[in-house]
């Protein structure tokens, strides 16, 4: 399988295999390349309706030529500290960012997500987050407000007074009880119209056809959430192997 950056001759593969419709991975087939770096590649440039080989190419290029003069001088210190891999990290994010994109979310308020979910404390401050990012304390605005707005993340101040944000376990239920909030207020909205059209138009038969639908969604929403609560404060179960000493034929010993 071929490594390192795409070349501009599959990325006109890829814009060609976009504008025919084919599925992500069908064209990452034919390249030999994974399935999530072909979907990095569409979701990072534009997208499926405006992704253009040649711009993804220079795009690419400029990125890369603005990382080279932003790199520090003398041996280079990995970012991670704790003994990652840095560039495996990287790419985990760039593929965690495509996945938030694909939700709905736009690219910078999807990088400012991922950035929180892949960091040990959960938080970060509107500086660590544009040094983390290398984008202005403006972006960060923009893409904080909306992501506590939708209740995805909370804000606090710490004992220096900075504002953080973080995501955690109450971010994560209380994001989809928000959801669920949100398709009951979409049915009360529906079945207003409903009572504006009348009951016996097409346009009134629709309408509650989809008030039934969100509310049953949204309360399935919120029954799932309130069942799985727990999950999100029980650590996973030790494995198996840890569990029990193997026997001396290679089975678990006597009484396991």
């Amino acid at each position: 399988m071929p490594g390192g950056r795409l070349t501009q001759q599959e990325r006109q593969q890829i814009a060609l295999g976009v504008a025919d419709g084919l599925a992500y991975a069908e064209i990452a087939r034919r390249l030999d390349r994974p399935t999530s770096t072909v979907t990095r590649e569409v979701m990072r440039n534009g997208g499926p309706g405006a992704y253009r080989a040649d711009l993804a190419h220079r795009a690419t290029e400029h990125r890369t030529h603005r990382r080279r003069q932003a790199a520090p001088r003398g041996p280079a210190a990995p970012r991670q500290a704790d003994g990652r891999d840095a560039e495996a990290v990287r790419e985990y994010e760039e593929v965690f960012t495509t996945l938030l994109m694909g939700s709905g979310l736009p690219r910078m308020t999807a990088r400012v997500l991922a950035s929180l979910y892949t960091t040990d404390a959960g938080s970060l401050t509107a500086s660590e987050l544009v040094q983390r990012l290398e984008v202005s304390p403006a972006s960060i605005s923009k893409a904080t407000t909306l992501l506590e707005s939708q209740g995805l993340i909370r804000r606090e101040r710490d004992e220096r007074r900075r504002e953080r944000y973080i995501v955690d376990n109450d971010v994560w239920y209380d994001g989809m009880i928000a959801a669920a909030r949100a398709h009951g207020q979409l049915a009360e909205t529906a079945r207003q119209g409903v009572t504006i059209l009348g009951p016996d138009s097409p346009a009134a038969v629709r309408l509650e056809g989809i008030a039934r639908f969100v509310d049953f969604v949204g309360e399935s929403m919120a029954r799932a959430a309130e069942q799985a609560r727990e999950i999100l404060s029980t650590k996973p179960a030790p494995l198996a192997d840890d569990a029990a000493e193997p026997g001396p034929d290679g089975g678990r010993a006597a009484g396991s």
